[in-house]
């Protein structure tokens, strides 16, 4: 089985790439104008998205430097206590949806302090996977498109993003 599925992930990006090709040649596209044409707007809406992104990594410093992220997990501790959520992993659920490098770096300390293979790292491992960036995320695709109003966006997205924590916990506690 794992040699099927070693096999099936080399092979797919070519696989991919020649079903591109393919797929150009029938509908008669010129590749290399359709690809100039993209990256000219990939340009465009890195430009466009720009200040977006600088604010996000500028707030995301202060909130680490600052120390607030550590003032915040003392506040949070009485609720992750009375869910039996490791303290170890509570600036990992409040940077992940701020900042994707951030959470990574965070998972780093943990894996190198506890393990991979401790409950920590798991826990750290498994919600680093199923949680998104939810800020940068929004900052990005909404900056991109120009949308002011992000409506219940957001709200939906911390919903989500508290029920990855409690499924990341409970998958792993269930599973280790």
């Amino acid at each position: 089985m794992i040699n099927i599925l070693n096999f099936v992930s080399i092979s797919m990006i070519p696989a991919m790439i020649t079903l591109i090709f393919i797929h150009a040649l029938v509908k008669k596209v010129n590749i290399y104008e359709a690809f100039v044409e993209g990256a000219g707007e990939g340009f465009k809406t890195a430009i466009r998205i720009m200040p977006y992104l600088i604010a996000i990594f500028l707030a995301i410093g202060l909130f680490k430097d600052s120390g607030a992220l550590g003032l915040f997990t003392k506040i949070l501790s009485p609720i992750t206590n009375f869910f039996h959520i490791p303290s170890e992993i509570v600036p990992l659920a409040i940077m992940r949806p701020v900042s994707g490098s951030g959470a990574l770096g965070i998972v780093k300390d943990l894996l190198y302090t506890y393990g991979a293979d401790s409950f920590i790292g798991k826990v750290a491992s498994t919600m680093m996977g199923s949680a998104e960036t939810i800020f940068y995320t929004m900052a990005v695709y909404f900056g991109a498109i120009g949308i002011k109003n992000s409506r219940h966006t957001l709200l939906a997205a911390l919903i989500s993003h508290v029920a990855a924590v409690f499924a990341s916990i409970w998958v792993c506690s269930w599973l280790f």
